[in-house]
Protein backbone atom coordinates (compact mmCIF):
# COMPACT_ATOMS: atom_id res chain seq x y z
CA UNK A 1 0.00 0.00 0.00
CA UNK A 2 3.09 2.22 0.68
CA UNK A 3 4.03 1.77 -2.78
CA UNK A 4 0.81 2.90 -4.36
CA UNK A 5 0.28 6.24 -2.08
CA UNK A 6 4.45 7.29 -2.95
CA UNK A 7 3.18 6.51 -6.65
CA UNK A 8 0.06 8.60 -6.30
CA UNK A 9 2.02 11.56 -4.88
CA UNK A 10 4.81 11.67 -7.58
CA UNK A 11 2.02 11.40 -10.24
CA UNK A 12 0.32 14.50 -8.19
CA UNK A 13 3.76 16.01 -8.15
CA UNK A 14 4.55 15.45 -11.91
CA UNK A 15 0.81 16.71 -12.89
CA UNK A 16 0.54 19.93 -10.59
CA UNK A 17 2.69 22.21 -13.38
CA UNK A 18 0.05 21.28 -15.90
CA UNK A 19 -3.11 23.18 -13.83
CA UNK A 20 -2.18 27.18 -14.72
CA UNK A 21 -2.44 26.23 -18.07
CA UNK A 22 -5.56 24.35 -18.34
CA UNK A 23 -7.05 27.18 -16.30
CA UNK A 24 -6.38 29.73 -18.44
CA UNK A 25 -4.43 28.72 -21.78
CA UNK A 26 -2.64 32.61 -21.13
CA UNK A 27 -3.60 34.15 -24.85
CA UNK A 28 -3.34 31.02 -26.98
CA UNK A 29 -5.72 31.36 -29.86
CA UNK A 30 -7.37 27.99 -29.25
CA UNK A 31 -7.01 27.15 -25.36
CA UNK A 32 -8.93 24.12 -25.55
CA UNK A 33 -6.84 20.76 -24.75
CA UNK A 34 -5.97 18.73 -27.47
CA UNK A 35 -5.81 14.42 -27.18
CA UNK A 36 -2.65 12.58 -29.21
CA UNK A 37 -2.58 8.41 -29.14
CA UNK A 38 1.59 7.49 -29.57
CA UNK A 39 3.86 4.33 -29.47
CA UNK A 40 6.61 4.89 -27.42
CA UNK A 41 10.59 2.92 -27.04
CA UNK A 42 12.78 3.78 -24.11
CA UNK A 43 16.07 1.98 -24.74
CA UNK A 44 18.79 2.27 -21.65
CA UNK A 45 21.62 0.49 -20.39
CA UNK A 46 18.91 -1.98 -18.91
CA UNK A 47 16.93 -2.90 -21.46
CA UNK A 48 14.21 -1.81 -23.50
CA UNK A 49 10.85 -0.63 -22.72
CA UNK A 50 7.99 -0.22 -25.62
CA UNK A 51 4.94 0.95 -24.58
CA UNK A 52 1.32 2.63 -26.08
CA UNK A 53 0.06 5.67 -24.34
CA UNK A 54 -2.41 8.50 -24.38
CA UNK A 55 -2.59 12.01 -23.29
CA UNK A 56 -3.47 15.65 -24.15
CA UNK A 57 -1.56 18.26 -25.10
CA UNK A 58 -2.50 21.78 -23.40
CA UNK A 59 -1.94 24.96 -25.27
CA UNK A 60 -0.35 27.37 -22.82
CA UNK A 61 0.12 30.43 -25.31
CA UNK A 62 0.60 30.83 -28.69
CA UNK A 63 4.23 28.87 -28.58
CA UNK A 64 3.87 26.45 -25.95
CA UNK A 65 2.40 23.57 -25.07
CA UNK A 66 1.84 21.47 -21.82
CA UNK A 67 1.92 17.60 -22.82
CA UNK A 68 0.34 15.15 -20.26
CA UNK A 69 0.82 11.18 -21.49
CA UNK A 70 0.44 8.14 -19.66
CA UNK A 71 1.99 5.12 -20.71
CA UNK A 72 1.90 1.22 -20.51
CA UNK A 73 3.48 -1.38 -22.19
CA UNK A 74 6.57 -3.86 -21.28
CA UNK A 75 9.94 -4.05 -20.36
CA UNK A 76 12.90 -6.74 -20.87
CA UNK A 77 15.93 -6.16 -18.78
CA UNK A 78 18.92 -7.22 -21.48
CA UNK A 79 21.66 -8.00 -19.25
CA UNK A 80 19.72 -9.57 -16.49
CA UNK A 81 17.79 -12.01 -19.06
CA UNK A 82 14.80 -10.75 -17.17
CA UNK A 83 11.43 -11.62 -19.29
CA UNK A 84 9.08 -9.26 -20.04
CA UNK A 85 7.25 -7.05 -17.37
CA UNK A 86 4.80 -4.66 -16.93
CA UNK A 87 6.10 -0.96 -17.45
CA UNK A 88 3.66 2.18 -16.89
CA UNK A 89 4.62 5.95 -17.06
CA UNK A 90 3.53 9.30 -16.89
CA UNK A 91 5.57 11.86 -18.62
CA UNK A 92 4.64 16.29 -18.51
CA UNK A 93 6.00 17.55 -21.02
CA UNK A 94 6.65 21.33 -22.10
CA UNK A 95 7.12 22.48 -25.50
CA UNK A 96 8.01 25.56 -27.59
CA UNK A 97 7.01 25.15 -30.98
CA UNK A 98 8.70 26.93 -33.57
CA UNK A 99 5.98 27.00 -35.92
CA UNK A 100 2.89 27.14 -34.16
CA UNK A 101 0.86 29.14 -36.97
CA UNK A 102 1.35 25.85 -39.46
CA UNK A 103 3.05 28.16 -42.08
CA UNK A 104 5.27 25.17 -43.06
CA UNK A 105 4.02 21.64 -43.63
CA UNK A 106 6.06 20.21 -41.00
CA UNK A 107 6.81 21.76 -37.90
CA UNK A 108 9.99 21.60 -35.14
CA UNK A 109 9.15 21.74 -31.58
CA UNK A 110 11.79 21.76 -28.45
CA UNK A 111 10.89 21.03 -25.17
CA UNK A 112 11.61 19.53 -21.14
CA UNK A 113 9.87 17.80 -18.26
CA UNK A 114 9.89 15.03 -16.00
CA UNK A 115 8.58 11.48 -16.60
CA UNK A 116 7.72 8.60 -13.83
CA UNK A 117 8.42 5.28 -14.57
CA UNK A 118 7.21 2.14 -12.54
CA UNK A 119 8.01 -1.50 -13.19
CA UNK A 120 6.99 -4.51 -11.82
CA UNK A 121 10.51 -5.53 -9.95
CA UNK A 122 11.86 -2.14 -9.57
CA UNK A 123 10.54 0.54 -7.35
CA UNK A 124 8.90 4.25 -9.13
CA UNK A 125 11.70 6.52 -11.18
CA UNK A 126 11.46 9.84 -12.18
CA UNK A 127 13.28 11.05 -15.31
CA UNK A 128 14.18 14.80 -16.68
CA UNK A 129 13.28 14.31 -20.04
CA UNK A 130 14.35 16.63 -22.93
CA UNK A 131 12.59 16.33 -26.54
CA UNK A 132 12.46 17.53 -29.97
CA UNK A 133 9.58 16.78 -32.12
CA UNK A 134 8.54 16.76 -35.57
CA UNK A 135 4.90 17.30 -36.64
CA UNK A 136 3.36 16.88 -39.97
CA UNK A 137 0.38 17.62 -41.81
CA UNK A 138 -2.65 17.81 -40.46
CA UNK A 139 -5.25 15.92 -41.95
CA UNK A 140 -9.02 17.30 -43.31
CA UNK A 141 -10.15 15.12 -39.85
CA UNK A 142 -7.94 17.27 -37.96
CA UNK A 143 -5.45 14.72 -36.97
CA UNK A 144 -1.21 15.45 -37.39
CA UNK A 145 1.94 12.78 -37.22
CA UNK A 146 4.56 13.32 -35.05
CA UNK A 147 7.71 12.19 -34.47
CA UNK A 148 9.72 12.35 -31.27
CA UNK A 149 13.29 11.87 -30.02
CA UNK A 150 14.93 12.17 -26.58
CA UNK A 151 16.73 11.56 -23.73
CA UNK A 152 15.07 11.03 -20.05
CA UNK A 153 15.25 7.34 -18.43
CA UNK A 154 17.27 6.33 -21.89
CA UNK A 155 17.18 7.30 -25.45
CA UNK A 156 13.18 7.93 -26.21
CA UNK A 157 11.80 7.48 -29.82
CA UNK A 158 8.34 7.54 -30.24
CA UNK A 159 5.36 8.54 -32.65
CA UNK A 160 2.32 9.93 -32.18
CA UNK A 161 -0.78 11.35 -33.89
CA UNK A 162 -2.63 14.04 -32.49
CA UNK A 163 -5.89 16.10 -32.79
CA UNK A 164 -6.16 19.80 -33.18
CA UNK A 165 -7.21 22.35 -34.93
CA UNK A 166 -6.39 22.69 -38.62
CA UNK A 167 -4.02 26.13 -38.21
CA UNK A 168 -2.38 25.56 -35.78
CA UNK A 169 -0.48 22.89 -33.96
Amino acid sequence: MRGVRTFALQLLCVALPAVPALARAQGAADASPHGEVRADAIVDGQGTVLQVGAGIQIPAGYYTRIGVVAGVGSSAAARTGEGRQLSARVDVLGRFLIDPFRQTRWGLSVGAGVSLRAEAARAVRPFLVAVADLEGPRSAGGVSPAIQLGLGGGVRLGMALRWGERGAR
